[in-house]
């Protein structure tokens, strides 16, 4: 009997699964788009021994930045070079790790001047360039990206990497999400003690969302609900930073008083920046940034979170529209753009403090929330 191996290779998600926790784990992917190959690495991740070997194997890389992060540390007049998202630098012949680092990492921003003079390549960016920065934006990684070309004389595959094409990552990195019920459970909690937690998970198996159902909301009628992104600092620490702590206690406690919600618990934490990237902003905040200015100093946009997730979920449980908690409009947009119907916005203004006034102030001025 013949065995059909094809069901054994992996997927194009899989693949790009793999391609992220190699990247976090400072090894190579492989790309490839239009006959030319090349290998990328996460300069926050990567070590001076790999940068050797490959420079050894295939000559000086490119550097790519996003155009927010370029823009933040190089002097004006390169700056204002800028014409794509994507930014490619071709760095001194004798750049050690330490010198992609300091393009790459905010920690070296207050001991130096703007860099510069840098060269940068004014050759459009393509679907290669746009691809690497994406997967290490996923892999919560600092958006930059060592970039190796391999020869085209090379005929082999010499690190026997499995090759991703930039354009279909591209289009499976914008697709919507897909997600699985893999679990649930009764929950009693302190706001209502008929509850229920629903677990869903990625196909690729990189994250897990949840879904906290309280009562026995009838499907049939617009569910209270609230879509909530993961805050450790908020809502396990009790940071007064942010506001997501009382958010998240207020919106449990309204539908415990109500008798029936949905609470939609998205693992997207700082913005869906990650932890990490998270104190990074609280560090650049406590130097003079807001939010926003903090986020595109690392190179991210206002917010890389991915509010799909959440229909997504609402559609599994068998709810099709809502009386929505948020103060968000982009939520309330995205519920739109995919199906759910939205009867009701209700405000959530609570947890404002002097430590996160400030913070407050900038979402309402920048990202348009209604507090």
């Amino acid at each position: 009997m013949q065995t059909n191996i094809d069901c054994l290779l992996p997927s194009m998600p899989e693949r790009l699964a793999r391609a992220r926790g190699d990247l976090a784990m400072g090894l190579p992917a492989l790309l490839t788009h239009d006959g030319a190959r090349v290998l990328i690495v996460a300069i926050e991740t990567l070590t001076q021994t790999r940068l050797d070997a490959l420079r050894d194997m295939f000559g000086a890389p490119e550097l790519l930045l996003t155009a927010k992060r370029g823009q933040a540390i190089m002097a004006p007049a390169t700056a204002a070079l800028i014409s794509d998202d994507t930014v490619r630098v071709c760095p001194p012949a004798d750049a050690t790790l330490e010198w992609f680092q300091k393009q790459a990492d905010t920690q070296f921003d207050a001991a130096r001047a703007p860099t510069g003079p840098l060269h940068l390549v004014r050759n459009a960016a393509t679907a290669l360039h746009e691809a690497a920065i994406k997967l290490v934006k996923k892999a919560e990684l600092l958006p930059a990206v060592g970039l190796f070309t391999l020869p085209a004389d090379m005929a082999d595959n010499p690190l026997h990497l499995v090759p991703i094409t930039a354009q279909d990552a591209l289009h499976h990195l914008a697709l919507a999400p897909v997600l699985a019920p893999v679990a649930a459970a009764r929950l009693p909690l302190e706001t209502h003690d008929v509850g229920r937690l629903h677990v869903f998970r990625d196909p690729d198996g990189m994250s897990e969302h949840y879904a906290i159902e309280i009562g026995k909301p009838d499907p049939d009628q617009p569910v209270l609900s609230r879509l909530h992104s993961a805050c450790f600092t908020g809502d396990v620490l009790g940071s007064l930073k942010c506001d997501c702590g009382p958010q998240l206690d207020a919106a449990l406690a309204r539908m415990g008083e109500e008798g029936a919600g949905v609470l939609l618990y998205l693992n997207q934490e700082g913005r869906g920046i990650g932890l990490a990237n998270k104190m990074r902003v609280y560090d650049l905040q406590s130097k003079g940034l807001d939010t926003v200015e903090a986020n595109h100093r690392l190179g991210y946009e206002d917010d890389e979170r991915d509010f799909r997730i959440a229909a997504v979920m609402l559609s599994k449980l068998g709810f099709q529209s809502v009386r929505l908690l948020t103060n968000n409009p982009a939520k309330v947009q995205t519920f739109h753009d995919n199906g759910i119907t939205i009867t009701e916005q209700l405000p959530l203004r609570v947890g404002r403090n002097i430590h996160n006034q400030n913070y407050l102030s900038v979402k309402a001025l920048k990202s348009g929330h209604m507090l």
